[in-house]
């Protein structure tokens, strides 16, 4: 496989053409942002450890039958996905209530959300990234609705799956956005899953284990991020 010129470079990862029009090759870079690109720095190990993490929750969710652009691990921060036809919306699974919807809604940070709550955001970062909802993405055009609903209802299979993974490791799935897109006319989970867009806290402590510990400032985010996957049984080092 020929990686080739470089297609976009997003917040933390980079996207490369190759000699497959249906392949990219995805860098996970040691970039780190919050806030809107307002707060940014390089994290030591990031794209590895990112990489890594991505490349194990895609396949437990493949074998849980859940389809996925993932292909291979192709070096420490570089993996092989299939070329997707991307939806420009966030699909965004909520368990216990923090970050933005505390704030939207004035509830407090770590109540338990039953069931929990599913949201909807478009994906433009001049505006913020806003809320949106399924009635403007038809009407937009940003997305069929047999598409969307598709999206929606495997955005709960990856509840169902990686909340039972989590807990397994002793801790909590907060809540997590996901991308979809479409491949062979078939709705595909693109992006990736990290603790860079999940929140996750331990289970006994509510110690927070994601990139919340970069946006509040409170130290070792990528010891954090390796803790998360040595529990769930991911080798950093291999």
């Amino acid at each position: 496989m020929e990686k080739r010129q470089e297609l976009y470079a997003g917040k933390a990862k980079s996207v490369f053409r190759t000699d497959d029009p249906d392949k990219m090759v995805l860098v996970f870079r040691d970039d780190t942002s919050a806030f809107d690109g307002k707060k940014v720095e390089q994290l030591n190990r990031k794209g590895m450890v990112n990489n890594k993490f991505n490349a194990f929750i895609m396949q437990k969710l493949e074998d849980a039958g859940i389809p996925t652009h993932f292909e291979s691990l192709l070096s420490d921060n570089e993996s092989l996905v299939k070329r997707l036809d991307m939806m420009p919306v966030e699909c965004v699974v909520r368990n216990v209530a923090a970050g933005s919807l505390c704030r939207r809604l004035g509830v407090e940070e770590g109540a338990k959300l039953t069931p929990p709550t599913f949201e909807l955001f478009l994906k433009n970062d001049e505006l913020g990234d806003p809320m949106i909802n399924e009635s403007h993405v038809e009407s937009f055009g940003w997305a069929e609705a047999t598409h969307l609903a598709e999206a929606k209802t495997l955005t709960y299979k990856v509840n169902d799956v990686l909340k039972a993974l989590f807990a397994e490791g002793g801790m909590t799935l907060v809540d997590y956005k996901l991308e979809f897109g479409i491949f062979d006319g078939k709705v595909v989970l693109g992006d990736e899953f990290s603790p860079d867009g999940c929140r996750l806290w331990d289970a006994k402590t509510n110690e927070k284990l994601d990139k919340d510990r970069f946006r509040q400032g409170l130290g070792g985010v990528i010891e954090a991020y390796e803790d998360v996957g040595r529990r769930i049984g991911i080798d950093f080092d291999a």
